[in-house]
This record gives C-alpha cells, sequence and structure tokens, in this order.
C-alpha cells in the first residue's frame, strides 16, 4: 500500500515536475558565437569584416589512440612541437564533450587530407566558422588591431569564453570597441542521451550581429599615406582642423592583422618582436620625439603673448649664441644676419630663438605649449598614446636637480627635454591654423546596429583657447606660408608647382647624438655618412590650403635626415592627395 501511493504520488500528483526535469536531462542548450561588428572607413569602405574559413575540431570524447590522431593531425596541419603541445594541454583542460579548435583557416588541402582520413582520425572533424579578415592588412593594422582567442586572463563572463572560434579584440579599434562588437550570443537546442552526447538538433536561434564602428579614416588616403612613406620607420598624421577628424593615421613599418587573427607561430612572433624598426609599435600615437624647429612656433606665441617681442623686433644671427662660457650654435654656419619674427621662422634661425626662448623663459613657453596639445594626453580612443613632455622648473625640480638657462635655450629650439608624438603635432598644427580652436583629435564617428539608418554623429565646435591671440596666430601662419613659398624659406625647394594648390608647413630636423667642437672644426660628417640610429629625425608639420586652411599633416621620418629634404616632400604629397579628394578648386571643402 506504501509502495502504490508513493508511485501514485510521484505519477500523478508529481508528473509536470518529473517530466520537466527529464526533459531537461534530454535537452540541451548550447550557445552560437555572434557575428562580429564591421569596421568601417568614413565612406562605408571595409576595413575589418568576418570571412568563412574551415577549422579543424576535435571532440575528446570521441578519442581513441591520442597518440596516433595527434601525431597525423600535426602531420596534416603542419603543427610543430610547441604547438602540438599546447594544443594536449587545451584538449586536457576542456570537457569530454567540448569541442576544441586545432586549427582554423584551413586550406582546401588540408580539408580534403582529414576528410579522407575521417576513419584514421576519430574525434577530428572539419566545420565552417566565421574568421576576421582585414583587406588592407598592413595599410591599416595600427588602427584597426587584431583579435584572437580568449584566454583565462580575459575579461570575458559567462559561457562565450568557451566557444569555439569566439575571439576578442587585442589592439586597435578592436580592443577599444570590443564589447559592442561582440554582439549577442545565439543558441540551439539539441537532444542529448544519458552521457551528454549530442543526437539531433531540435531548434536554433542565431544571435544578434555586433554594432558597426564608423571611423574618420579614409582608407585609401591611408593606403597612400603608408605607400608614400615607404616602409621607413616613420609616421604621419592626417587631420581636419576644424573639427578634429583624423583621416589618415600611419605608422611603419605596419603589421598584417591578419596573421594574427588566423594564429602566430612562434617563429612568426619572434621575427615580429625582434624587428628593429618595432612594427608593433604606434608610433603616430606613442613615439616621442623632440619637434625640433616644429616647436620655434610656440616659442614665437609665448613672447608675442608676454610682449617680449613684437613682429619688428631684429635679432642679429652671427651663427651663434653665448651664453656664460658656452656657445649654442646656429644650424646655418655663417649665420642669418638681421632677423625679424617672419625671417626667423621661415628661415628656422636657432639664434633668434635662442634669444627669445632665453628672455621668454621656460614657464611661459610651456604654458603655451600645453594651450596647443603638447605634454598632455589628448584622450584619443586607440590604446597607447603617449603624452610627451613639456618641461617647467616644478618638473625639473621635482626629479631632484636645479634648472639651467642652457636648458631654456635647447627647448627654444624643439630639444633638450621636450617631447612630442604626431597625433600632437598634428593637433598643435591644427590648433595654429584654424584660428585657435581647440580641436580635439578622433577616429571614430559612430558605434551603431548594422541595420541602423540614422545619420553619423555630428562634430561640436570646438571652443577657441582663450590665451591665443587671433591676431599673433595670424602672423604665425603667414611665416608657416614663407617657409615653402618664400625663396628663402627651408622648405622652398619643395614648394608646389601645380596649379590651384598650395601648402604652408614647418621644417625640423632634430639632432639624436652631441656634435663635438672636434666635429665642428674638422666639418660634421653627413647623415648619409653615419650609422642608421646616428642620423637626424626628419620632421615636417603642414597644412593646405595657404588660405582658409582646412587639413593639416604632421610626418616624422626617423633618422631619416633633413627635415626640408626627406619630410616635407612626403608632407606635401599627402596635403596634396588630401586636396585632390576633399577640396575643390574653388578651395571650398567637401567630403
Amino acid at each position: 500500500s506504501v509502495l502504490i501511493g508513493r508511485m501514485s504520488y510521484l505519477q500523478i500528483i508529481e508528473s509536470e515536475k518529473y517530466k520537466t526535469l527529464a526533459e531537461d536531462n534530454r535537452i540541451s542548450l548550447k550557445l552560437l558565437s555572434p557575428l562580429r561588428g564591421r569596421i568601417l572607413d568614413r565612406k562605408g569602405r571595409p576595413m575589418a569584416i568576418n570571412k568563412k574559413n574551415y577549422r579543424a575540431m576535435f571532440l575528446p570524447a570521441k578519442l581513441t589512440s591520442r597518440d596516433s590522431v595527434y601525431s597525423e593531425i600535426a602531420k596534416i596541419l603542419g603543427l610543430d612541437k610547441q604547438e602540438l603541445s599546447r594544443l594536449k594541454r587545451r584538449v586536457l583542460r576542456s570537457s569530454r564533450f567540448s569541442p576544441v579548435v586545432l586549427k582554423e583557416n584551413l586550406t582546401w588541402r588540408q580539408v580534403a587530407s582529414i576528410e579522407a582520413r575521417a576513419i584514421e582520425l576519430p574525434g577530428v572533424l572539419v566545420e565552417v566558422g566565421e574568421s576576421r579578415y582585414y583587406p588592407d592588412g598592413k595599410i591599416s593594422g595600427q588602427i584597426v588591431g587584431y583579435v584572437s582567442s580568449v584566454s583565462d586572463k580575459d575579461n570575458v563572463k559567462g559561457p562565450l569564453k568557451r566557444l569555439p572560434g569566439f575571439k576578442v579584440g587585442r589592439a586597435g579599434v578592436e580592443k577599444v570597441y570590443d564589447a559592442a562588437l561582440r554582439g549577442k550570443e545565439g543558441a540551439r537546442q539539441i537532444e542529448v542521451n544519458a552521457f551528454g552526447q549530442e543526437i539531433r538538433e531540435l531548434n536554433r536561434k542565431v544571435g544578434d550581429p555586433g554594432n558597426e564602428v564608423w571611423l574618420t579614416v579614409d582608407k585609401e588616403l591611408q593606403r597612400f599615406t603608408t605607400n608614400r612613406l615607404n616602409s621607413q620607420s616613420a609616421s604621419a598624421v592626417v587631420i581636419d582642423v576644424h573639427t578634429g577628424e583624423v583621416l589618415a593615421l600611419v605608422s611603419t613599418p605596419g603589421f598584417d592583422p591578419n596573421v594574427f587573427s588566423r594564429g602566430l607561430s612562434h617563429e612568426e612572433w619572434k621575427k615580429i618582436t625582434s624587428d628593429p624598426m618595432f612594427p608593433l609599435h604606434n608610433k603616430a600615437i606613442s613615439g616621442q620625439y623632440a619637434p625640433g624647429s616644429a616647436f620655434k612656433m610656440i616659442v614665437a606665441l609665448a613672447a608675442l603673448k608676454n610682449k617680449i617681442i613684437s613682429p619688428r623686433t631684429k635679432i642679429y644671427c652671427n651663427g651663434e649664441f653665448e651664453l656664460g662660457e658656452k656657445l649654442f650654435y646656429c644650424w646655418k654656419k655663417d649665420g642669418h644676419g638681421t632677423m625679424d619674427l617672419h625671417n626667423a621662422i621661415s628661415q628656422s634661425c636657432d639664434c633668434y630663438f635662442y634669444d627669445v626662448a632665453l628672455k621668454t623663459g621656460i614657464d611661459r613657453i610651456g604654458a603655451i605649449a600645453r594651450d596647443l596639445g603638447l605634454g598632455q594626453l589628448l584622450d584619443f580612443e586607440l590604446p597607447g598614446e603617449k603624452k610627451g613632455l613639456i618641461p617647467t622648473k616644478i618638473w625639473k625640480t621635482k626629479q631632484g636637480k636645479v634648472w639651467h638657462p642652457g636648458e631654456t635655450l635647447q627647448a627654444g629650439i624643439g630639444q633638450g627635454f621636450v617631447l612630442a608624438t604626431p597625433l600632437q603635432l598634428a593637433v598643435m598644427t591644427a590648433r595654429l591654423v584654424n584660428g585657435g580652436k581647440a580641436v580635439v583629435p578622433q577616429i571614430t564617428k559612430t558605434v551603431r546596429p548594422s541595420v541602423d539608418s540614422n545619420q553619423l554623429n555630428t562634430v561640436k565646435e570646438a571652443p577657441i583657447i582663450s590665451s591665443l591671440n587671433e591676431t599673433h596666430l595670424e602672423l604665425i601662419v603667414k611665416a608657416m606660408g614663407a617657409v615653402t613659398n618664400s625663396p628663402s624659406g627651408t622648405a622652398y625647394k619643395t614648394r608646389s608647382r601645380l596649379p590651384g594648390f598650395s601648402f604652408g608647413g614647418k621644417t625640423g630636423t632634430v639632432q639624436v647624438r652631441r656634435i663635438s667642437e672636434e666635429e665642428r672644426e674638422t666639418g660634421v660628417l653627413k647623415n648619409t655618412e653615419l650609422e642608421w640610429h646616428e642620423r637626424d629625425h626628419a620632421i615636417f608639420v603642414g597644412f593646405t590650403p595657404l588660405i582658409q586652411p582646412r587639413y593639416a599633416v604632421s610626418v616624422i621620418v626617423e633618422h631619416g635626415g633633413s627635415g626640408s629634404a626627406i619630410a616635407a616632400p612626403v608632407a606635401r604629397d599627402i596635403l596634396f592627395e588630401v586636396k585632390r579628394r576633399y577640396i575643390k578648386r574653388n578651395m571650398v571643402a567637401i567630403d
């Protein structure tokens, strides 16, 4: 009676409860990796997309003879000892019924080999999945970044990190907007047996794709700029002086993000990390360089603001400047003669700016430099941005040392302790030529669902920098125009001879080694006679058009030599390409 009563209770009264439990044991829910959102340039052209690929999967539960399977699969997939060892560790850590990715982006020959040996390879199967693909390769690697498989250190919550083929952003835009790009996972309902083995699929729900990220970059301008730098250790930034939108941000040599997406071998990683030109290092935002003569406009503005000089103030240059018992030299051995502000900028007279910097003082110079975007982080979206250095007396005191007047002279020509990134130099130029508006660089237009057809985000008007005087800025811009268009200008040989195109700018040549007195007497060695790492850095900052400037550029070629001979021609060609793409003949900007 007790047994009959208990059975009746379970089968009649509790029937729904146990039916549900039994159904849960029979049906299993498995997540599906969401489709990662695309990354697009300013015109909607793809810079990162998803591409179908064949990948080899391994189900440990079906494995019979491990050693023989491992040996065969290593031969087919071309795995070395280290890769095979990592594979074995992944298999040991995974569940018996959780598939493990052996290798992605298989060739058709590898797919055919696995399928032909299916009997000899129990537990090994080929699956069609999605992998990240970067159409531009090295052209945009520093911007878009790359993705790779999830590790235990990643902050990925929930079961997503165990899904085969699921990857997270590791650098660039992929890292910054990783959460938005991931999307929402899907699920499939499958019937399993008592051992958890899959019998059949009952239902499938595809997840939501990730958001699309639209960038301000023009990928074709990015390609042109990269090719123009010609694999030198160099960087260039092109910016809209009114909106702060970055049209190109290049660091060469670059890296191909596709190799990270498919997975690097130990030898490939060693080759990249041992490259003396540091392809993984984004020089455009994290390379810190002495700006050289490109800093002289800041010294001039600080002196004008504090009424140390006027535009008509004249200073004589005989090729050297004496401070105590020490001599500081002008780049022109015999000197420039009598200089006013306009000519001192256009001809880049060092002695003029030694004198002006000493009278103005490092703290006043530093204040203007920070107003123009130097010595601070600009809150740029890409990771790895450096803030450079604008020295002050207080900064030197914190180092436990005293500031010396000679250090002010060095800072007056953009050397010594002064450091800036190519991005900062582009922003500095933009703020100089746009009337003193505090534009902030940005590389993202909008992040939105792929099905959303709303217009892109609008850019807010930048505020005016109160410390800058409009008349003073006009003087500086005019002098920068003379650099490339006056016969005495340092970049006159690089001037534009194309009708309807003109540009202005400032050259900079930065010493990376000390020149001894003996060398000065016997003759300084030419850059081409020195070892590469001892040659000067070549710098140029520029803008176009001369009237109502719209676009600015900064170019730095590491150990390239003269700024006028090396960096200026590169900047000229980049600005002409910008003009060709974005400015009509009547010089009205369009997009």
